[in-house]
């Protein structure tokens, strides 16, 4: 699979005339990777300014490259961006990054443990006895996690701006074409208008905690944990409140759509195997409420399997990096502006560096075994590595463990449900009821 050939640009399909690949990547957008990724290698060229990396090692590379040689995913309109300008953007968000690492580390993400529970249990109770859409309820649940977990007591109407976030955003994950953002087109307005309520929002809630007209240092449960905003507002040096926000909404965004993507495709798998449901209750201690929930660090079958779930259902299947600059790409050269997307979801299905790689396999992780080399990147890698690993990873493996320790999983569309490859990756329309298994 990995044949490089000399040349200004990775070999491709040439696609039709006029449109480009564009019609045959939205028709089967998995499946168009996979017969490139055959055709012509890890490294395939989409169009003039696209190529598709599925190397761990290529992807590790452009991942950890110093400084800005790489930039992060950029507006979802922005066809011709100012590359100086969002490097600017992104070497002034490092210190705000670096501020927030305190509050995301595995030390503070442990305090939340018992929030993350009560939050679950509420959102499973308020579910109870039917059956659900399970995207939904987990993003329902997920943005009242890191509402919580960033605001404390001041957490009020956060996920709701969270979900019209998500919907402002979703047009642009299936559309064909991108608009220019002066384009007054339906979805540009609604991008622009919830996006600046959310920023409105924020500015609120950060400017008058630093008042002292806002709760500070208390959960939304009544403890004194200091919440995530709290941890920034006591940062030195001092940030200013637009930095402060610029850190909290990626926080809120990541800790809103991977966490719910993930719990979704751990669904799937718990309604298909009830064998492992029973595993991961008597991992816990028995069924909820024959004791409390035991720590994360305590939970490694748990842990094994939202890896595994991680590995086969990346939520950030495809990451997109620009080129800041003229840059190097294995034996080519990409030019200012050109995009990489690299193919976690490939990556980590690859028989090269995973043993029967699509067969769903918690034993892999056993005993904290490592993945192969640089094959495993559910969260990037890096210096832009999701700043929230430690907080998901903590999430997703006190969720999967209670929701076997709540009782059983049913679905009655489980055979039948497909992966969506759009936005973040998770099992299309997937059904489940959550069984009390006290009843």
């Amino acid at each position: 699979m990995a044949r490089w050939e000399q040349g200004d640009r990775p070999p491709g399909p040439r696609g039709h005339w006029l449109t480009g690949n564009t019609p045959a990547y939205e028709a089967d957008r998995i499946g168009f990777i996979e017969r490139n990724h055959r055709e012509y290698g890890d490294v395939f060229t989409f169009d003039d300014r696209t190529v598709f990396v599925i190397d761990p090692e290529l992807a590790h590379d452009v991942l950890t490259r110093p400084g800005n040689a790489f930039l992060p995913e950029l507006a979802p309109f922005d066809a011709r961006p100012d590359l100086d300008r969002a490097a600017e953007r992104a070497e002034a968000w490092m210190p705000a990054r670096r501020a927030a690492w305190a509050g995301l580390d595995r030390q503070a993400s442990t305090a939340a443990d018992g929030r993350t529970v009560e939050i679950l249990d509420a959102a499973l109770d308020a579910a109870a006895g039917r059956e659900t859409d399970v995207l939904a309820l987990m993003r329902r649940y997920a943005a009242a996690t890191i509402a919580d977990y960033c605001f404390g007591a001041d957490a009020a109407g956060v996920p709701e701006l969270l979900a019209e976030g998500v919907a402002a955003t979703a047009p642009f994950e299936t559309a064909k074409y991108g608009f220019a953002a002066w384009l007054p087109v339906r979805r540009n307005r609604r991008f622009f208008r919830a996006h600046r309520a959310f920023t409105d929002a924020l500015l609120s809630v950060v400017r008058r905690r630093r008042a002292g007209t806002a709760p500070t240092g208390t959960s939304s449960a009544g403890t004194s944990t200091p919440d995530l905003l709290d941890v920034l507002l006591a940062a030195r040096p001092a940030l200013p409140d637009r930095a402060v926000v610029s850190t909290l909404r990626p926080v809120l965004l990541g800790g809103h759509g991977v966490p719910a993507a993930a719990l979704t495709s751990l669904t799937w798998e718990l309604a298909r195997r009830p064998e492992l449901v029973a595993a991961l209750r008597a991992e816990a201690g028995g069924p909820a409420g024959s004791g409390d929930p035991p720590p994360a660090a305590r939970l490694p079958l748990a842990e094994a399997v939202v890896n595994e779930a991680l590995r086969l259902y990346p939520p950030a299947w495809l990451m997109t990096r620009t080129a800041r600059t003229a840059t190097g790409l294995g034996p080519w050269t990409l030019r200012p502006g050109d995009e990489v997307l690299i193919g976690a979801y490939l990556i980590h299905r690859d028989p090269r560096w995973w043993r029967r790689p699509d067969e769903f396999d918690p034993g892999r992780w056993a005993a904290g075994r490592p993945a192969p080399g640089a094959a495993f990147l559910p969260f990037g890698a890096g210096p832009r590595v999701c700043i929230g690993t430690a907080l998901t990873m903590r999430q997703l493996t006190l969720t999967v463990s209670r929701l076997a320790q709540r009782g059983s999983v049913e679905s009655s569309n489980a055979a039948s449900t497909r992966l969506r490859f759009a936005g973040r990756l998770a099992p299309a329309d997937l059904r489940a009821r959550f069984v009390d298994g006290k009843s």
